[in-house]
């Protein structure tokens, strides 16, 4: 039997960790293992779990040693294409099918907006570089609502759950996503759901007496789809067999077709139509800012 202790950045545990676990587990080969605090729901097919570590680990020669995948981007110069793993010993729980449930019926047809707003410190940041901003969302929920759907908006607090450094890093700040709006004020992101008369819902208020890992599992398991910008969990949104649209803005991901060739992890992950927006945050001061027009032209096309 084989032991995993494994607490990397959520990102490479929903991509490296938890598939080698369950490809241990469909051949009878997974002993314990230990995970981060609140992880456990992600593991449902494991017998024997404990939830050992209260922190995640950018190391992952440290964090995933027990894993035969070490890194999720590879990339031309280390002789694989780039978002392509080595599968050979790898399987995606089947997440959509194990929790499939009747509890938010009432929110149906709803679209997950998944956003994140972190400073990246291991890359020097002093500013969040991927994000939905105000007005990106106000667009997006506009569209979203005025087409028939509710939408749960996710943007964790940073309090849900088993922070990285990067988390952690922002948690020491004072940062709000928040704009001036015309007409209205200073407005956060988490406020801009108010003025949806219910039909936009932040996550962190449909407890529905769940945990947040389980809350988040029954939510996508039931949904018609999401938006999300790349990183922030929007591997764990591919595991749902539900069209995505990306919004990449900076990261590994704008790297040539890492999103788009048919073995990249992200279209591994199940069988979810993946549909990419490029917006490189470093274009965005010489062209006036964010490409609003060619990311709600997607989401228009996919919802």
């Amino acid at each position: 039997m084989n032991n995993i202790e494994t607490n990397p950045e959520f990102a490479s545990e929903i991509v490296l960790s938890i598939p080698y676990c369950y490809y241990l587990h469909q051949r009878g080969e997974l002993g314990q293992v230990v995970v981060c605090k609140g992880m456990k729901p992600f593991y449902y097919f494991a017998d024997n779990v404990v939830e050992g570590f209260d922190y995640r680990s950018l190391d992952n020669e440290v964090a995933l040693k027990d894993i035969p995948n070490k890194w999720l981007h590879n990339s031309e110069a280390g002789g694989r294409r780039a978002g392509v793993i080595d599968y050979s010993q790898w399987e995606c729980p089947p997440y959509e099918e194990y929790y499939k449930n009747n509890l938010f019926d009432d929110l149906k047809p709803y679209v997950i907006v998944n956003n994140i707003y972190n400073i990246e410190s291991t890359e020097n940041n002093t500013e969040p570089q991927r994000y939905f901003d105000i007005k990106n969302l106000y667009d997006i929920f506009i569209y979203l609502t005025d087409s028939g759907y509710t939408v749960v908006y996710k943007r964790p607090e940073n309090t849900e759950f088993t922070l990285d450094q990067n988390e952690s890093y922002t948690t020491q700040t004072d940062i709000k996503l928040q704009a001036d709006v015309d007409g209205i004020g200073l407005i956060t992101d988490y406020e801009l759901c108010d003025y949806f008369d219910g039909k936009v819902i932040n996550i962190n208020d449909l407890t529905n007496g769940l945990d947040y890992s389980t809350l988040n599992l029954k939510l996508f398991a039931e949904t018609e789809g999401f938006v999300s910008v790349n990183g922030g969990g929007y591997q764990l949104c591919a595991c749902f067999d539900k069209p995505m649209v990306v919004y990449v803005t900076k990261g590994k991901e704008t790297r040539p077709m890492y999103l788009e060739y048919e073995d990249s992890y992200i279209k591994m992950l199940s069988n979810a139509p993946i549909y990419p927006v490029y917006d490189f945050c470093y274009d965005w001061e010489e062209n006036g800012g964010r490409n609003y027009d060619e990311i709600i032209k997607i989401v228009k096309e996919v919802f």
